[in-house]
């Protein structure tokens, strides 16, 4: 760049770095810069300004401290210099290995998305899951949109240490007590679980055997689909262990098209069933009320 004999006005320097002129103000305040005066009193900027903003440009995309920028620039020497790029370099190695990590999620997550167009909807399979650790937020949620804004405060809770909402298994809850009571549809927790070593989480989902089933299709399903669990757990023989919950695996995230959504109902079950027989007629009433009676073809 060939300097202007006079130097340059603070427009232009504004311009040409891409910096606003209350910032380049402030790091006159802060010493950082050292204009002097025209004699009609606007601001000049010369080689050593110029020199100090592309320091100062540098070191604030790894968010240096101006304090640091500053010291190091009033006292500048080969081994300041060299101490200063040794720490560039472990930043640069942090944020490669940072967007790596975010490469790897994102890889995943598109494995992951791939492999649910052979999920086999409609069919119960009972399935040995491990223990998984969750971030929860308890909330009495119904309709999709309100179980997608409890998920999005409980994600601006934690979103300093999750890299992206869809890289995380969300989910929701009902209560057995509720289903019992005959209040259907009704879920009082949403969840995210998180990676198998987090080091924090609020609760854990037990490991053991879970019945599970797939629907595809909006949140109206809910309803029919775990009553259809748990009338398979009774006729199977299994004691219900846990609290029904739904994994949201291809939802308002991914697709705006409901017939793409993908939904797994998970419930823990125990063999040997201890209910009564008028328990296990109560659900399976209640079920048959509902008017789903032709999904009992499990």
């Amino acid at each position: 760049m060939k300097m202007k004999k006079e130097g340059y006005r603070i427009k232009e320097i504004s311009r040409l770095f891409g910096i606003g002129a209350d910032s380049l103000r402030y790091y006159e305040e802060l010493g950082i810069l050292k204009p002097r005066r025209a004699a009609n009193g606007y601001r000049l900027y010369g080689m050593n300004d110029i020199y100090r903003l592309n320091v100062v440009k540098d070191l604030r995309q790894f968010d240096f401290p101006m304090k640091r920028i500053k010291e190091y620039l009033d006292q500048k020497n080969l081994a300041s210099t060299l101490s200063l790029l040794e720490e560039e370099s472990r930043l640069m190695e942090r944020e490669i290995r940072e967007l790596q990590e975010k490469t790897r999620s994102i890889r995943e997550r598109i494995e992951e998305l791939a492999g649910y167009e052979s999920v086999r909807a409609d069919t119960i399979a009972l399935v040995r899951m491990r223990e998984r650790h969750c971030i929860a937020l308890d909330a009495d949620v119904s309709s999709d949109e309100e179980i997608d804004f409890a998920l999005s405060k409980l994600h601006q809770r934690f979103e300093h240490k999750m890299h992206a909402l869809g890289n995380y298994l969300i989910g929701a809850r009902q209560r057995m007590s509720d289903i019992d009571a005959g209040v259907y549809g009704l879920f009082r927790m949403v969840f995210f679980i998180l990676e198998k070593d987090a080091p924090e989480y609020d609760f854990s989902i037990p490991a053991g055997d879970y019945l599970s089933l797939h629907y595809r299709g909006s949140s109206e399903r809910s309803t029919e689909c775990i009553l259809k669990l748990l009338a398979h757990a009774h006729a199977s023989g299994y004691d219900i262990a846990g609290d029904p919950f739904e994994l949201y695996k291809i939802d308002i995230h991914e697709t705006n098209v409901r017939e793409e959504f993908l939904t797994e109902v998970q419930v823990r079950v125990e063999k040997k069933s201890r209910r009564s027989p008028q328990a296990i007629g109560a659900i399976l009433g209640t079920f048959l009320f509902s008017g789903r009676d032709a999904l009992y073809a499990l």
